[in-house]
């Protein structure tokens, strides 16, 4: 395994500067002027003279592992043994650009969100490898007075035709003088490759399992003061009193301030709620002095809102006319054409992101400058928002990435960077804010809630013939200030997700719900939501039609082809691949085969941001109603494998991630505030429920597609019609719960 070392920008540069002869080197445009080479996107590569290969790691680690495999990427150009790499996180990289004013990347992308790091990495981290390859080749061939062509790399070193060899190590002084190239190195041929393809374990799992990884909750600044917000409980609500005379007694509070919010129905810039911050020596005397607060809240706008409400708003919605995202054919004609029509109903609720590392971040606004530590998704939009608050050049704000506790989307906004920067500028000192469990369930970005109406056509010989798809959802696009809202559907039905573009007759549309509450992305945002309803419908309907639900999907998937998708994941979505992944999952999980009474097998398949996975289950289900998993399969297609070990650990993570949310999880509103508070009422998936999970993964020569969202839509409809095929219990509304017990004690 190798070594692992957080360290910001100047100890890279430090480190490289003072190790003799070490050579830093970027994807290409190099400037000799620089006494260290180091191209646009700033130094990815340093090469000490003992050999080993220091790696900058670009991406925001979120658990999804692009700490090892962007890495790779540049490891396996540089014909390096994995053992003698050492991978270092890199921080944000901007640089300015002057027409038109403003910043580009550095290093490349370095958000997390989308399943989007790899495949963005594969090219530009390829050439950086490359390149560094080229020059250390180059360097070879001057030192032996050869030609660079008969030159190759094997295991750190440079070998010569004849045997012989030079270290990377020793060719470091040499290469780093070289002028870049005029071309961009050309990356090896797939075919010779060693390292990529092969299971690697995470760089830092050593130090995770020991309690030595540093996540943002573990840093702080120098002098920092702790902040603890309490936040108005009440979506859009305000500060009508409040009272810090007993909390500024508590020994060790230093201050209190008031953070206003954003006014009601304005757009999310900054933090999301109005808040009274108590700010000490530590978290501890910070809570105490919280706790210590009198507070009155207005209760806003949206005091009458409920989850039931909700419900009421989605049902009117729906006996109404929408925003048609797609309407192929006449599905009109086809309902009164139909020898049978299957409709149903489906609810999806709020979600949390409840990842186990509350929201935190530490930052200290001086003259001139901001320093910023935290745990990110997106660590440019924390320089956005900390320029927004402080007006400071985003070229003197330093972004210092922490490995995270867990994101699932929650973090891709930036409102608990921003409550650290504001704090800190009123204070005049740098702050730590830390939130708590419950602080972090009642104020997330959720997930959206949404009514699904479906309705399909069957012709005489029970083929589909029509399909609609009728959504009434609270937008995550909600108070956007990029957003148009007659462009709030776009985030909540996807016009060419499956069945679009296979059958003549096909409806979406949407209807806007309003409601009060924060919404964001949540893990694969839509996906997770539309692939339960759609893959539980087909169900429904090869039940109503007398079909087997493995041969539906396949007959409507019909012959291998690219179809266009429009979407994020496109520009085609290859019916073949998902075909092929969901023919895996079925023939593991034995489909076709007759289960025990009281058990039962499911299926479902989805393509998601660039990758087809399909989960089966084969569950059982007691006659009080018990619920068991006994099975559960997932087959995936991401594209060539960079990491098989890291794709195993992402398939089973959303599996186990999904079927947590579909058992459980719900975040209900009642007088416009959340109910939910802790993992006491909001219960996280136990140990002792989560099945294991098999893992297929389908070798491909394809450029590869993320991973770290596509295991988790297709595992709750797989579930639910297990569920369905073991007890004849149809789940239409998550999250499960109950459902099973109340249907049976009412059979």
């Amino acid at each position: 395994m190798s070594a692992v070392l957080s360290l910001d920008r100047r100890g890279f540069l430090k480190v490289a500067l003072t190790a003799s002869g070490a050579l830093m080197i970027g994807a290409s445009d190099v400037d000799a002027a620089e006494p260290v080479p180091v191209n646009t996107l700033g130094p990815f590569v340093r090469i000490e003279p003992d050999g080993t290969v220091v790696i900058g790691a670009r991406g925001a680690e979120i658990g999804q592992g692009v700490m090892t495999s962007l890495p790779m990427l540049i490891a396996e150009e540089l014909d390096v043994p994995w053992s003698r790499v050492r991978v270092e996180q890199l921080p944000l990289g901007l640089v300015p650009i002057p027409e038109p004013p403003g910043v580009t990347w550095k290093y490349g992308p370095q958000g997390a969100g989308g399943s989007t790091s790899i495949p963005e990495a594969w090219k530009d981290l390829r050439v950086a490898g490359a390149e560094a390859r080229r020059r250390l080749v180059a360097a070879a061939a001057a030192r032996w007075k050869g030609d660079t062509t008969t030159l190759s790399t094997r295991d750190g070193s440079v070998v010569h035709p004849d045997g012989r060899t030079l270290a990377y190590g020793l060719l470091v002084a040499e290469a780093a003088a070289l002028p870049a190239a005029k071309e961009p190195a050309l990356p090896k041929d797939p075919k010779t490759y060693k390292l990529l393809g092969t299971r690697v374990g995470v760089v830092d799992a050593r130090a995770i399992v020991t309690g030595r990884a540093r996540y943002g909750i573990d840093s702080t600044l120098a002098g920092a003061l702790v902040a603890s917000i309490e936040r108005c409980p009440y979506f859009d609500g305000d500060l009508a009193s409040f009272d810090a005379s007993e909390a500024k007694k508590i020994p060790g509070v230093r201050e209190v301030l008031v953070l206003p919010g954003p006014k009601a129905g304005e757009p999310y810039t900054q933090n999301l709620a109005t808040g009274v911050a108590v700010l000490a020596d530590d978290t501890w005397s910070a809570l105490k002095g919280r706790r210590a607060l009198k507070i009155e809240w207005k209760h806003g706008p949206h005091a009458s809102e409920t989850s039931a409400a909700l419900d009421a708003q989605a049902e009117k919605l729906l006996a109404s006319k929408g925003h048609r995202a797609r309407d192929d054919g006449d599905f009109d004609a086809a309902r009164k054409a139909a020898a049978k029509v299957v409709e149903a109903r489906y609810r999806v609720p709020f979600v949390s992101h409840a990842p186990l590392e509350p929201q935190n971040a530490c930052a200290h606004v001086e003259a001139g400058r901001v320093t910023i530590v935290a745990p990110m998704q997106q660590p440019s939009g924390a320089s956005r928002v900390a320029h927004a608050i402080t007006g400071i050049d985003r070229m003197k704000i330093d972004v210092r990435m922490t490995r995270v506790g867990g994101g699932f989307g929650r973090r891709l906004t930036n409102d608990f960077v921003a409550e650290a920067v504001l704090l800190s500028k009123l204070s005049g000192k740098p702050v730590k804010v830390v939130w708590t469990r419950e602080d972090d369930l009642r104020h997330d970005f959720f997930r959206p809630y949404g009514l699904h109406e479906l309705v399909a056509t069957l012709d005489a010989d029970n083929a589909v013939t029509g399909y609609a798809h009728r959504l009434a959802s609270t937008s995550k696009y909600y108070r956007r200030a990029e957003v148009k809202p007659e462009d709030h559907w776009v985030p909540e039905i996807y016009p060419d997700d499956f069945p679009a573009n296979l059958l003549p007759n096909v409806r979406m549309e949407w209807f806007g719900v309003q409601s009060g509450i924060a919404r964001g992305s949540w893990r694969a945002p839509a996906h997770t939501a539309n692939a339960f309803v759609v893959q539980s419908f087909l169900d429904e309907i090869a039940h109503a039609g007398k079909r087997d639900p493995l041969e539906l999907r396949l007959a409507l998937l019909g012959a291998p082809r690219e179809i266009p998708y429009a979407q994020h994941g496109g520009p085609v979505f290859d019916t073949g691949r998902l075909a092929h992944v969901l023919k895996l999952a079925a023939e593991r999980i034995g489909w076709g085969s007759k289960p025990a009474k009281g058990r039962g097998l499911g299926l479902a398949c989805h393509f998601t941001f660039g990758g087809y996975a399909a989960h089966a289950v084969e569950a059982s289900v007691a006659e009080d109603g018990a619920l068991v998993i006994e099975r559960c399969i997932c087959a995936v297609d991401v594209g060539r494998p960079i990491n098989p070990l890291g794709i195993e650990a992402q398939m089973i993570g959303g599996t186990i991630d999904g079927l947590s949310t579909a058992l459980n999880l719900e975040i209900s509103i009642d007088g416009g505030r959340v109910v939910e508070s802790n993992f006491d009422d909001y219960p996280l998936l136990r140990m002792a429920q989560a099945p294991d999970v098999d893992v297929i993964i389908v070798p491909s020569e394809r450029d590869p597609a993320g991973a770290g969202e596509m295991g988790i839509p297709t595992l709750a409809p797989a579930l639910c019609n297990a569920i369905f095929a073991a007890s004849g219990v149809r789940i239409r509304r998550l999250p499960i719960k109950d459902q099973l017990r109340q249907a049976l004690r009412g059979a």
